[in-house]
């Protein structure tokens, strides 16, 4: 099987379990937003350290895959496993076990410090853009709400896990 099909060369897309849609329309944004977040995370979990929360940042990247496949399948009922509410307090679980050992914030801080928080932090934002692109579709589509409240919930692990590993390597937080 080729890469290449050559059915998106007018500027249009296929959607799971049917029907095509321009490639810039509001579904597509926010499914391809997610597929950026994606990557983007996964550049950040190749760096050093490389052990650091992996399973964890792997089992979310097969979140955001299935979260993918639900926003490119308008018909709910084709969706074959909804990203459920379990999910959201998982990250939520690994968000108190790091925040535990974390100064409390009393103010905002810089993204920055090592390569890998760096790239957490660019994952963290890239992820809020995720959000922004599905609230915008759920305002005219239906589509789990529960997306959202994952994207919303992952954002603020990506802020903790940039902090965490900056302590792990002895970099402190620099204040704005």
């Amino acid at each position: 099987m080729k890469i290449y099909t050559k059915t998106g060369d007018a500027g249009e897309t296929g959607l799971f379990g049917g029907g095509r849609v321009p490639k810039d329309d509001p579904r597509v944004q926010a499914y391809g937003h997610v597929d950026e977040l994606n990557a983007t995370l996964g550049f950040a979990a190749s760096l050093d350290p490389a052990g650091f929360e992996a399973d964890f940042v792997q089992s979310i990247q097969r979140d955001l895959f299935a979260i993918g496949a639900e926003l490119a399948t308008p018909n709910t009922a084709k969706v074959r496993e909804p990203v459920g509410a379990e999910r959201v307090s998982a990250i939520e679980q690994v968000i108190d076990k790091h925040e535990a050992s974390l100064a409390p914030l009393k103010n905002f801080i810089l993204p920055g410090g090592t390569p890998k928080a760096a790239a957490l932090h660019v994952a963290r934002t890239t992820c809020r853009r995720a959000e922004r692109a599905v609230v915008t579709l759920a305002r005219d589509e239906q589509i789990n709400p529960t997306i959202i409240h994952y994207l919303n919930r992952l954002s603020d692990l990506l802020f903790v896990l940039a902090r965490a590993v900056n302590k792990l390597a002895g970099r402190a937080d620099i204040a704005w």
